[in-house]
Formats: C-alpha cells, structure tokens, sequence
C-alpha cells in the first residue's frame, strides 16, 4: 500500500468490494478506487476471492462488518439472491443480482446492467417507452437489458439468439418478462 493511500485511509473509511471466484485478475479495485478518489468519496474498494461455497457465510461477515456495498460476478450472481433480505424487480426477472447495497444491515439486490443501458441510451436522447427493443445475443448482460427495457416501458422486447446454452435461460426470462410486465417478450433463433 502506498503511503498516499495509507494517509486516507481513516476510522471513517467504509468498505466497499467485489466478490467472485476467481478474481485476482480484476481491475476494478484500481478502476473504483481511483474514481473513489477523483469523487472525494471515504471508501476503499477490495477484491474478495469468494466461491459458491463460501457466499453464505461471506455475506453475512459483510452483514456484520458493515460493508456498505458490493459488486456480484460469477459463480454467485443467481446465488447471491438467497442470502439478501430484499431485491429489486430486476433481479426478480432476471434472476441475477450484481450489486448488493447495506443499509444498516439490510441488504438490497440490484442488478445494475440494464440500468445503466437504459441511462446511456437517456444520455443520448432517447427514451425506450413505447418503442421495440431488439436485442441480438441472450447473454446475462442482454436480458438484464431486456428486462430493465420492460420495466421503463418499451412495447415490446424481442431476442434472437442461436439455440445455444443460453437460449433456455432467454426462453424463461421472456416469459418472467411477458407475465409480470406489460411487455411482451419473445426469443427467436
């Protein structure tokens, strides 16, 4: 650790991470920390090596430390789920969760995937209501995307996806989307 990064770190400084397995290769402690720093936010982002195994017992020493927030990656995004005491509609429809916010120990499920297409597309001036969405690819990543499309409004979200190993998944999350939504979602091939 540096002697720069040693000085801010302080007895306010809160905890935030990422967990999944495996992990060392990421960069998103140096990537958050540095926008962390830019921002003048009291917090330090860590990697946390953490397998389908370990991922109860985890989130729970995140409960009790109180580590305010983290990131979800694979093998626990569907896991994760499990141990939190709420979730957004998102993660309900997706069935994917790749951000966890502690609230005084209440942990919240979010996934942020979609969300964030939504804003870039907002950012760009356009507006998904009452139009069709056609997404290519069925991936974790696209139906967060179809689902956070139906959820802000879209006519309806169509996915063409070769019958590979995520087409079932697609095949269900269209259908999650079409009963609890009133967008209707389809998958072709």
């Amino acid at each position: 650790m540096s002697e720069e990064v040693a000085q801010k770190i302080t007895g306010h400084t809160e905890l935030l991470g990422l967990i999944a397995y495996p992990i060392r290769h990421s960069s998103s402690p140096r990537m958050h920390n540095l926008a962390l720093a830019k921002l003048g936010l009291n917090y330090a982002y860590l990697d946390f090596e953490v397998d389908a195994s370990e991922l109860k017992g985890a989130i729970e020493a995140f409960r009790v430390l109180k580590v305010r927030g983290w990131n979800v990656s694979m093998p626990n995004k569907a896991e994760v789920i499990k141990c939190l005491d709420k979730t957004s509609t998102a993660v309900e429809l997706i069935g994917a969760c790749n951000t966890v916010v502690n609230d005084g120990g209440v942990l919240t499920g979010e996934n942020t995937d979609g969300l964030g297409y939504m804003a870039a597309l907002r950012a760009e001036g356009m507006d998904i209501k009452g139009k069709k969405l056609t997404l290519i690819g069925a991936g974790g990543a696209a139906m967060a995307i179809a689902t956070q499309a139906a959820l802000d409004g879209a006519a309806c979200v169509d996915i063409f996806n070769r019958r590979d190993e995520f087409y079932g998944k697609a095949e269900e999350t269209a259908a999650r989307i079409s009963s609890r939504t009133a967008v209707k979602g389809t998958i072709h091939d």
